[in-house]
């Protein structure tokens, strides 16, 4: 049984035993529980996975010890962060310490809703999701602000502002890279810009400027999520863990999880956009080959894509060392935002004379 089918049997059954206004609030009270859920199954499986990913890099075991292979490692981790104190230092402001973690998951909820997971399975399946996940992402920086002004540390404000410098000016190159794919497909539905991908994936049809978005895709999602290299805001040898010093128990634990729920989405984002999303490999008039493709769930093409993408940026961390805060903006300012603007230009030019496969 796939999902979407799974979802309208259950909207049935709701229907036939209450009104459509009560079923409405029932389901969107499911929907609130599943994300929940998964973003609790998400987090642990990340950590898992970074873990484990860190110690293939450098050649040890990772973690061995705590269940079959350190399978509960990170259960135990969320054990340990649920028993743990909640403190608030001297001089904090209490009100908006308290709820800039609160502010962190509310945004990476709020991103989770346009996601296609899988074929006609969505939470929202709105016409501007493109400009709702841009815009909507934007606002994870309030939250690193106000948790680092908020905790009257000065390790604490520096970090922050320094991630505020950061996010703001990668968000441009990850704008500009997004741009290339509305422009080619022409459409800011998430669905859409899937369909489009019907006979091969973008990352293949569009040529070299099309790659090269991709590529400056991954580097500005890396900046924006504060990962190595460019995680300066959380800088462990020089600002003891940055925005968040002052923070323990289940408030940590929030912006902990926030992190990795926004590699998931931004790796999300960068499958549906370059990689067809659910969308199996489909080679242009390769008949047979398409139809053994579509034998693969949708759901697992997905998945696929974007843990493949999230190994990527894990990769990362664990090859280049972290840049000074002016190289990270030398970076974007000087080399990825100009490439970015004329990258635009070339794939405009693309599409107006339908120099792509097709």
């Amino acid at each position: 049984m796939s999902l979407s089918s799974l979802a309208q049997q259950i909207h049935l059954w709701l229907l036939g035993h209450m009104s459509e206004q009560w079923t409405l609030v029932l389901e969107m009270i499911i929907a609130g529980i599943l994300v929940i859920s998964f973003f609790a199954v998400l987090g642990l499986v990340l950590v898992y996975m970074e873990r484990k990913v860190s110690a293939w890099m450098q050649i040890r075991l990772g973690p061995n010890r705590v269940g079959p292979k350190g399978l509960l490692q990170s259960f135990a981790d969320t054990l340990k962060l649920l028993i743990k104190e909640g403190l608030t230092p001297d001089g904090a402001d209490k009100f908006l310490f308290n709820i800039a973690p609160i502010g962190a998951i509310m945004v990476s909820m709020l991103l989770m809703a346009p996601i296609p997971f899988a074929k006609d399975f969505q939470l929202w399946d709105i016409n501007i999701g493109v400009l709702y996940v841009s815009a909507v992402s934007s606002l994870s920086v309030i939250s690193i602000l106000v948790a680092g002004w908020s905790s009257n540390n000065k390790y604490s404000l520096l970090g922050a502002m320094r991630s505020g410098a950061q996010i703001v000016s990668y968000e441009l190159s990850a704008g500009m890279a997004i741009m290339t794919i509305v422009i080619l497909s022409g459409s800011l539905s998430l669905t859409e810009i899937i369909q489009s991908q019907q006979n091969g994936w973008w990352l293949f049809k569009g040529h070299v400027p099309v790659i090269i978005a991709f590529v400056i895709y991954i580097i500005a999602v890396t900046a924006e999520t504060n990962r190595a290299p460019f995680d300066m805001a959380e800088a462990e040898s020089e600002l003891t863990a940055g925005f968040h010093t002052e923070y323990s128990g289940m408030k940590f634990a929030l912006f902990f999880l926030a992190e990795y729920v926004n590699v998931f989405i931004v790796c999300a984002i960068g499958a549906i956009l370059f990689l067809g999303g659910w969308m199996p490999l489909h080679i242009g008039e390769w008949t047979a080959f398409n139809h053994i493709m579509d034998y693969i769930p949708s759901s697992i093409w997905f998945m696929g894509k974007t843990f493949g993408l999230i190994f990527l940026i894990m990769w990362f961390r664990w090859t280049f060392p972290r840049l000074r805060v002016d190289q990270l903006l030398k970076l974007e300012w000087n080399y990825l935002l100009p490439i970015s603007m004329v990258n635009v230009v070339l794939v405009t030019a693309l599409a107006i004379l339908g120099w792509y496969f097709k």
